[in-house]
């Protein structure tokens, strides 16, 4: 990224602006005309993307693990097939309408930038970026540049999730006061590194490793998946479910930005992410509710212990003035029930989603913006990065329009990170 180009994409932050909801695509082509996508990261949770862009038009493959990405190059061996994504949009830009990133955390933000600043629409998946600085990058750039988005936070298109949404909106539990989100998981503090393999003939390690500073040698211990459990690479069970999860208090409850963030768990690693933590953030009252307090765990919290509550197979708990509502992507229930038992639910409001890639498309299209569009969905990543945040580097007062953990340095420093050569921005 050249330098007038890195200005231009962080002059909103820097400037502490938000310009507002994302606007209409400014994609030129004729509604029945394909989109042409480009894949980046086409293995694992990337084939998933693939098959669901591939009503569309595949026009270029990217990985750097030949092994990995075997099915989609089997699958569609016409289309042309690259190991690093600099040199695929050096050669097809201008065949390019749209890319889908679905890489390790620590390499959305470089194809990401590539891609937006080439006026490319994104697809990316959760959680948006590695860091709060990246995720407030890549959000404010495809703003200005008017392009189509979407998180890959493909429960937000389950119908349940619109009924919950619909419920605390009509005020079915009154005013909510507090939210209670957990991710039942014990996954984190994996085994130590203590040596290295060869690397396999199929995979560029040096690619792999991206624009970390953290250079180790090639290990199954990190690639293809335990990656997510290292902060190097990874962000841990709250990157990995806290997006999807936290879509359902930020939906209903129209949350952006908390104003303080506090975090407790396990002595901190300085390598490995915990195998258990509690956050909590406060976001301040708007129009349309009162100040409300997030929970977010890495195991079940100790007030749905406390109610004694059936929330097997559920995840949030919305704590509001006339009750309780608990629910997860497919189910919900109220609280007390006795206190419910002539319950009518309200009239639906949210149409059902078309398919969660289709939105993506119409968007593309000129049509409304995706429902996981990065104004929306930004915010929702920051949060997640933020509870990381204060849990490695402890509690602060965030100032949102300057990413700022005021009057605290240690967490300060992990807002942004340093690229190795070749890299930096």
């Amino acid at each position: 990224m050249n330098r007038r180009d890195a200005i231009k994409a962080t002059a909103a932050i820097s400037a502490g602006l938000y310009l507002g909801t994302q606007t209409q695509s400014n994609f030129a082509n004729s509604a029945n005309e394909k989109i042409n996508i480009a894949c980046i990261g086409v293995g694992g949770r990337g084939f998933s993307n693939v098959n669901g862009c591939s009503k569309e038009n595949l026009v270029a493959f990217c990985d750097v693990d030949e092994n990995r990405a075997g099915k989609a190059y089997e699958k569609f061996p016409g289309v042309p097939q690259f190991s690093d994504f600099r040199k695929m949009f050096d050669e097809m830009e201008n065949e390019i309408d749209a890319v889908v990133v679905s890489t390790p955390d620590h390499t959305h933000f470089h194809p990401s930038m590539w891609a937006l600043l080439r006026d490319k629409h994104l697809y990316c998946e959760k959680p948006l970026a590695h860091n709060v600085w990246e995720t407030r990058t890549i959000t404010d750039t495809a703003r200005e540049r008017v392009l189509a988005t979407q998180l890959g936070a493909q429960r937000h298109a389950k119908q349940n999730m619109r009924r919950v949404v619909e419920e605390i909106q009509a005020g079915v539990i009154g005013d909510v006061l507090e939210v209670y989100s957990w991710v039942g998981s014990s996954r984190g503090m994996p085994s130590p590194i203590t040596s290295s393999q060869p690397v396999p003939d199929t995979l560029d390690w040096n690619l792999w490793l991206g624009p970390t500073t953290a250079e180790r040698g090639y290990t199954d211990k990190l690639c293809p998946y335990e990656w997510r459990f290292w902060w190097d690479y990874g962000t841990g069970e709250t990157g990995n479910w806290g997006c999807h999860i936290l879509d359902i208090p930020f939906w209903a409850l129209d949350l952006k930005y908390p104003t303080q963030v506090e975090a407790s768990g396990p002595e901190v690693d300085p390598e490995r992410t915990p195998k258990s933590m509690t956050t909590q953030f406060e976001f301040p009252a708007n129009e349309k509710r009162p100040a409300v307090t997030l929970h977010w765990s890495q195991g079940k919290p100790e007030f749905a212990e406390k109610k004694k509550y059936d929330v097997k197979g559920l995840n949030t708990i919305f704590v509001g003035t006339k009750g309780n509502l608990a629910c997860g992507f497919d189910n919900r229930k109220l609280f007390p029930a006795d206190q419910f038992e002539d319950y009518k639910a309200p009239e639906k409001t949210i149409p059902d989603s078309p398919g969660f890639y289709q939105e993506w498309f119409n968007a593309i299209r000129g049509g409304e913006p995706a429902s996981c569009n990065f104004d929306y969905t930004g915010p929702l990543s920051e949060t997640v990065m933020l509870g990381n945040v204060a849990y490695r580097g402890g509690g602060f007062v965030w100032d949102s329009q300057t990413l700022k953990t005021v009057g605290n340095e240690q967490a300060q420093q992990l807002i942004r990170e340093d690229y190795r050569k070749g890299w930096d921005i």
